[in-house]
């Protein structure tokens, strides 16, 4: 039955009514809002004029290819890479962080015929991003987590070079993240590059949130916070165009040193009847619309207008971050570069209680459960704040809610586990207060927690029962 576009029209917008808001500054992870509506609408015309093109065939829309090698040398610029750098643009950086992945091991077994079906080894901090551990699983590698300092959150140069020593010929990547999603800190690209490099490992820098950030954050020219590809011993980068490069959500950079590692993340084939296959990323057929919205919003701003964007997020990053400082029983973990925060306990303020708190004050942050790493140290749970340019339009109500936030929650016990609540939320939903929810996912082993995730997301998409 069809029904008039109008209704299908109103039908969308009640449903995105109900979301939470993403403009505005006050969702704290997932979207990333620049506060400048013409830029909203030049990216929506861009995208909307490339909705039709299929991205897989750039030979035949050869639009998609002068958009492609124009994202790739302005990010190839930026990152102060050479003409040996080269690259793709990607439906977002977890497919980035795989393609990394795939090209390390293919040019590992490349080099040594023996290797050709041998499980190579990927070392990463315990804080590099999920994506590492899903590229690792679906392309057969073994994963080696080094443990990162409990305080400042940031990886150890020492206990990563270590991992490779010990992963001996089998080691394919080290990782570094710049910063890393959980505590906002610059891992210590310069010198866990170097060692790479020695041992014969290939580095990629995980900058898929900082990436359009730090070029212009002013407090990574230091040697020690040297990250991208002006480090001798990086082999590849990726960077995320739909963070802080505000493009709409589908785009990313993948950045290789040197042609035939780009080449490696290829694939190809003619083992069909049909037309001759080549494909750079894991899809097929690629939307062109997050392409060329990232090509427009990239020309609108240019570098002046991101320096603007991130100064204003600093400013808002410096606010929050005093506000945080001078509360009783909170404290940012570590010293992040760049806008990102995880706020602990520090004597009285439990971060999953603080969530909620916020919640109940039109914040949406997001709580992140407590680690206990491979040597025994424990990295505490945390609330997390990504910051963005609008958050400098809101910043002091913000820090003013978070103070009074605090307040509320301070002295209240810490969320306890409670395991009946895996099968309440899996037939009522996740409640409106999230502390206990955490505090029990946290607390539960990974074989525990892993599928009743699984089952969780499941359920929300799952039709029931066909009718009739």
């Amino acid at each position: 039955m069809t029904r008039p576009a109008a209704d299908v029209l109103a039908e969308l917008t009640a449903l995105r009514d109900a979301d939470p808001p993403t403009h505005g500054g006050r969702v704290l992870s997932y979207v990333y809002d620049h506060g400048r509506p013409g830029l909203d609408r030049l990216a929506e015309r861009a995208a909307t004029a490339f909705l039709p093109v299929n991205g897989l065939d750039p030979t035949t829309f050869r639009s998609v290819a002068v958009l492609e090698r124009a994202l790739v040398a302005r990010a190839r610029t930026l990152f102060h890479g050479d003409e040996d750098v080269v690259g793709s643009v990607t439906s977002g950086g977890t497919e980035s962080c795989l393609l990394a992945v795939k090209a390390a091991r293919d040019v590992w077994r490349a080099a040594d015929p023996a290797r050709v079906h041998a499980r190579p080894v990927l070392v990463l901090p315990t804080t590099a991003h999920p994506a590492f551990h899903k590229a690792a699983a679906y392309l057969d590698l073994d994963v080696v987590a080094v443990p990162v300092d409990a305080g400042s959150g940031r990886a150890s140069a020492a206990g990563l070079l270590a991992a490779l020593d010990d992963a001996g010929p089998r080691a394919a990547l080290v990782v570094v993240s710049a910063p890393s999603y959980p505590f906002g800190v610059v891992d210590p690209v310069a010198d866990v590059a170097a060692g790479a490099s020695a041992r014969g490992v290939a580095c990629h820098v995980d900058a898929c949130v900082g990436g359009f950030v730090l070029p212009w954050w002013g407090d990574v020219e230091h040697q020690d916070q040297r990250w991208d590809l002006a480090v001798p011993g990086v082999t590849s980068l990726s960077a995320d165009l739909h963070k802080y490069g505000y493009a709409p959500k589908g785009a990313s950079i993948v950045l290789h040193r040197g042609r035939d590692r780009h080449r490696a993340q290829y694939f190809a084939t003619t083992a069909w009847p049909g037309y001759p296959v080549v494909n750079p990323t894991v899809l097929g057929s690629r939307a062109a619309g997050a392409m060329a919205a990232a090509w427009a919003v990239g020309e609108a701003l240019g570098d002046d207008g991101y320096a603007d964007l991130v100064a204003r997020t600093r400013a808002a990053t410096a606010t929050v971050r005093a506000a945080v400082d001078a509360c009783d029983g909170l404290r940012v973990v570590g010293d992040p570069t760049g806008p990102l925060l995880a706020l602990a306990d520090d004597g009285g303020v439990d971060p999953f209680r603080l969530v909620d708190a916020l919640r109940g004050h039109g914040w949406l942050a997001q709580c992140q459960p407590a680690m206990t790493q491979p040597d025994g140290t424990v990295l505490p749970r945390t609330a997390h704040l990504t910051l963005t340019a609008v958050t400098a339009d809101v910043a002091d109500t913000l820090a003013a809610d978070l103070v009074r936030a605090a307040d509320e929650v301070r002295g209240v016990p810490p969320a306890t586990p409670d395991p009946s609540l895996v099968e309440r939320v899996l037939t009522q939903g996740l409640p409106d207060e999230v502390a206990g929810v955490m505090a029990t996912l946290e607390a539960l082993p990974a074989e525990a927690v892993e599928p009743a995730l699984v089952a969780v997301l499941q359920a929300a998409i799952d039709p029931g029962p066909v009718a009739g």
